[in-house]
């Protein structure tokens, strides 16, 4: 054979994943012999690439495909009801096709080395009707569409850059209060231990609604709760629907109200309002009159012994002061990727957000649970109203509009759950973020009116509101969903890399501070941010121009995950309960609950001596598909290889996790799928 020849054998002719080229090292033959050689091996190179991309994207289509296919229709269209989100997934499916057809016009003029010098080529020297076009379409996107993209670019990133600086400046405050050890203190001696009579009245309440797996222990945490026995009342305020579960619920109120504890049950008839309108409800009582202060827990909540003794006392000679809030702490955050992530965000809330606001300020948003209110506070600012989906933030608004403090103990902590499905989590931040835009437009008005000062209006208006409810999740979703991945086929609006690397990293890392053991997630936390300013940038359009999907309420799903650390005594305390109802003759509530807890058996994890494992025969539900995140995870793949093309590097980079990631999440892969 020739030195100059090239032999290429084929294993498999019907694929082209197997390919051997035999013959001389090309670099080794003059050059007028290396021209004829090249085009053969560039041409089965590209074959062997190109058809490794087809294979791909078919696998990946075909998994799309199936999951759809699998997924039953009434998760669908759970998932994109008429009221949620329908314009926003059209837009991002316009996008999608338009991005596909600019790369397939892209592949087209870059195996054919058309560049932008076609602009200025006489037409003469153009050739072909395809090559005419692709200079009209450069002419029209450098004229028309690039200046618009990069007016809208520059907007997003000042945004960007307010918000990282608002971001920076928290953390400066964060480490001046542990450097100077700044922390509420008690104006005057603690109580006095050995008087009952000195101690406030205490009113708990622990509204819920079809919490079959939580209610046994947020009961038995307020019921043993150190405080005097005549002093405290506790409100089980139960919104449940199932009559089993009531059953269950007023017999454990019945069991503590046995061991001597000061507990009630109550069940509205008109379940009007969700929480507000429970808790507005168990307001109007005439025996609340008799208590000055109020403490809230959520269903999951359970409070340590002390947390009264902790948190009450400051209201001792502070008569200015309205609300006492403690952190939350999370039994289940290393559960799997999803709580580990969740933790990262609200450990950044608790630790810097409200500990610098509530020392600095006395303000910040009630959490809705784990706070004790003065009830004069509550009755002077208008009480609970059910006019939006965070009725916590409109008390607290409202009460800081009448001149009430705040204070926040970073050191007093009760235990709860976080979400542990990626449904359960977008469903509870769809409120969280819709609700803010509600109340925005409703106290607008009141704060503009008020008699605080300039600079808590400027803080209320500016930064709680438009900042970080309205303005983070813009600017992510528009700069790094929309804009980024447009800007591959506009090359004149291209992003520079400290919009898209440097600065989103270092902001990262001030998130991550408060929560250093999560350091390793640092890049998955970053990818899941940005995932998830899809769903709160929906949810704040729905809430700020108040469309149907703003006034939605959804219980988050629990799995009843104890904290306690005894479980020898959980057992205890069951079987003494269960011998109990035996012996009082109520053996049709013994088969009820003996029901439910075979039920139970399959929903949520037994307790063992050795602590909380998973039961083998957990009923496994599909797994959802989430259009818009599918639909944005095929723009950013269409951008992230118009991009390899480019030969863009960490633009590439960037693009192709985040759709990845965007992939992930729409696929449902992300969290726990239990029915």
């Amino acid at each position: 054979m020739a030195p100059n020849s090239v032999a290429v054998t084929m294993e498999k002719p019907d694929n082209f994943s197997l390919l051997e080229i035999n013959g001389s090292d090309p670099s080794s033959l003059p050059d007028n012999k290396r021209k004829s050689i090249s085009p053969k091996q560039f041409s089965w190179f590209l074959l062997l690439k190109a058809h490794r991309v087809v294979s791909c994207l078919s696998w990946l289509f075909s998994s799309v495909k199936n999951r759809i296919a699998f997924s039953s229709k009434n998760i669908n269209e759970e998932e994109d009801p008429k009221s949620r989100g329908k314009q926003m997934y059209r837009f991002i499916k316009a996008c999608l096709v338009i991005s596909i057809v600019s790369l397939s016009i892209e592949i087209v003029a870059y195996y054919k080395n058309w560049n932008l010098d076609l602009i200025n080529r006489p037409s003469w020297e153009v050739r072909g009707l395809v090559e005419w076009s692709y200079m009209a379409w450069l002419s029209f996107r450098s004229d028309y569409i690039a200046p618009i993209v990069i007016t809208l670019s520059k907007f997003c990133t000042v945004l960007f850059l307010i918000q990282s600086l608002d971001r920076l400046v928290l953390c400066l405050g964060c480490f001046w209060i542990k450097l100077k050890k700044i922390e509420p203190k008690l104006k005057d001696d603690e109580l006095d231990l050995e008087d009952a009579s000195n101690f406030p009245m205490v009113l708990i309440q622990i509204p819920m609604c079809n919490e079959r797996e939580v209610y046994e222990q947020s009961i038995g945490a307020a019921a043993q709760l150190d405080w005097p026995k005549d002093r405290i009342l506790i409100q089980v305020l139960d919104d449940s629907d199932d009559p089993n579960l009531q059953l269950l619920i007023k017999e454990e109120v019945s069991a503590w109200a046995e061991k001597g504890v000061n507990i009630i049950y109550r069940h509205r008839l008109i379940r009007t309002g969700y929480k507000a309108g429970n808790l507005k409800s168990a307001m109007t009582c005439d025996y609340v009159k008799d208590y000055e202060f109020v403490t809230i827990f959520d269903a999951d909540f359970t409070p340590s012994p002390d947390f009264l003794k902790k948190t009450v006392p400051h209201f001792k000679g502070n008569p200015e002061l309205g609300l006492v809030q403690a952190r939350w702490s999370f039994v289940n955050k290393d559960e799997n990727l999803l709580t580990r992530l969740q933790n990262i965000n609200l450990c950044f809330h608790f630790e810097v957000e409200q500990q610098v606001n509530g020392v600095f300020l006395n303000f910040f948003g009630f959490n809705g649970t784990a706070g004790v209110w003065r009830i004069k506070a509550l009755e002077e600012s208008g009480g609970w109203l059910e006019r939006t989906t965070v009725e916590d933030m409109d008390i607290a608004v409202r009460a800081h509009l009448n001149g009430w403090k705040f204070i926040y103990l970073n050191d007093v902590e009760v235990t709860c759950e976080l979400p542990e499905s990626y449904e359960a989590y977008k469903k509870q931040q769809h409120r969280w973020h819709s609700g803010p835009m509600q109340l925005f437009r409703l106290c607008l008005p009141s704060i503009i009116k008020s008699k605080i000062s300039a600079g808590k209006k400027a803080n209320l208006i500016f930064l709680f509101f438009l900042l970080r409810k309205l303005i983070l999740p813009f600017y992510s979703f528009t700069l790094f969903c929309i804009i980024l991945p447009l800007t591959m086929f506009i090359p004149e609006a291209e992003l520079p890399l400290w919009i898209i690397c440097y600065v989103p990293i270092f902001i990262s890392l001030l998130n991550i501070l408060p929560s250093p053991k999560s350091f390793p997630f640092l890049i998955p936390y970053l990818l899941f941010e940005n995932t998830m300013s899809i769903t709160k940038f929906n949810a704040m359009i729905s809430g700020l121009f108040q469309l149907g999907s703003a006034y939605e309420w959804v219980v988050t799903k629990k799995t009843g995950r104890s904290s306690e650390s005894d479980l020898l005594a959980f057992a205890e305390k069951e079987e003494k309960l269960h011998r109990r109802n035996s012996e009082s003759g109520l053996e049709l509530l013994s088969k009820l609950k003996e029901q439910e807890m075979n039920l139970a058996e399959q929903e949520t994890p037994k307790r063992t001596l050795g602590g909380l494992i998973r039961p083998q025969n957990k009923i496994k539900k599909r797994n959802m598909v989430f259009k818009k995140e599918l639909a944005l995870a095929f723009l950013l793949l269409t951008a992230a290889a118009r991009s390899f093309l480019s030969a863009h590097g960490l633009h590439f980079y960037f693009l192709l996790f985040q759709g990845l990631s965007f992939l992930v999440v729409g696929l449902d892969l992300i969290g726990e799928q239990i029915n």
